[in-house]
């Protein structure tokens, strides 16, 4: 008979064993739903202080309010009532390079740039490479992952909060000090002063922690369900669903088409 070995979960008749770990006995009740995310994905048990930054980039990206993201699902369960798994599934597939994509994009972003060079030994040597990053990026025609926000313009308050979180639990690595100093010298080159995003520096963060880059997005998305079902439970206690729609469908337009290009 083929096997198919996992390091993950697998059950006997009378014990369930995940991560080698016996899950009744070993994990439930002595493992946060956080470092056992962190454990699953890296296949180690995540320090104190790496479980404490893992855990405020999930609070990060939670929820920020009436997003596409948070709409969609509203609006899904109101078609679909019956379909909770729809509509929180409807709000993940929104998760793109506009809403909670940025959080991958900035990781991956951030370790290409590090990939090729030695990581600089003092603030001086940071701010120059991340000069010389963002004139590469502005002469390309590119966008800066994690630059800029639509509503915090003065600065995003999720940003100084997870620098000084990994600060604190000395997990400031290169990516969050390289996204730093772009934060500090883009000025320079873009004429004007854009904040670090809450999901850039989300990014930066766990590409610090060592998680795979392939699924930052799949942590964006993780901590972005736990707000999808509070939209939801907020959804049954004030629905706010159906007048989005009527708001949308009393007020439409009719024109006529446009005629095609060509």
């Amino acid at each position: 008979m083929t096997e198919y070995p996992t390091a993950l979960g697998a059950s006997s008749l009378d014990k369930i064993t995940l991560l080698g770990q016996d899950l009744a006995r070993d994990v439930m009740g002595n493992v946060s739903f956080g470092e056992l995310a962190f454990w699953l994905a890296t296949q180690r048990r995540p320090s104190p202080g790496e479980t404490r930054v893992f855990e405020a980039v999930l609070a990060a990206l939670a929820d920020h309010g009436f997003t596409p993201t948070a709409i969609v699902t509203r609006l899904t369960y109101l078609s679909a009532p019956d379909s909770v798994q729809g509509a929180l599934a409807a709000g993940l597939l929104g998760g793109g390079s506009r809403f909670l994509g940025v959080t991958e994009d900035c990781g991956r972003f951030l370790h290409e740039v590090l990939s090729t060079v030695e990581d600089p030994e003092d603030e001086a040597g940071w701010d120059a490479l991340a000069l010389e990053t963002v004139k590469a990026r502005r002469e390309a025609g590119k966008l800066i992952p994690g630059l800029g926000h639509h509503v915090h313009k003065q600065g995003d308050p999720r940003t100084p909060r997870l620098f000084e979180i990994a600060r604190e639990e000395d997990l400031f690595g290169p990516h969050l000090s390289l996204f730093a100093a772009i934060g500090r010298v883009h000025p320079q080159v873009l004429g004007r002063t854009l904040p670090l995003n809450g999901a850039g520096v989300c990014g930066a963060a766990l590409a610090d922690l060592g998680l795979p880059l392939e699924l930052l997005r799949g942590f964006a998305l993780l901590a972005r369900t736990a707000g999808l079902i509070g939209q939801l439970a907020e959804e049954l206690r004030n629905p706010v669903a159906n007048e989005i729609f009527l708001s949308v469908d009393l007020n439409n337009r009719s024109v006529p088409p446009e005629p095609s290009g060509g």
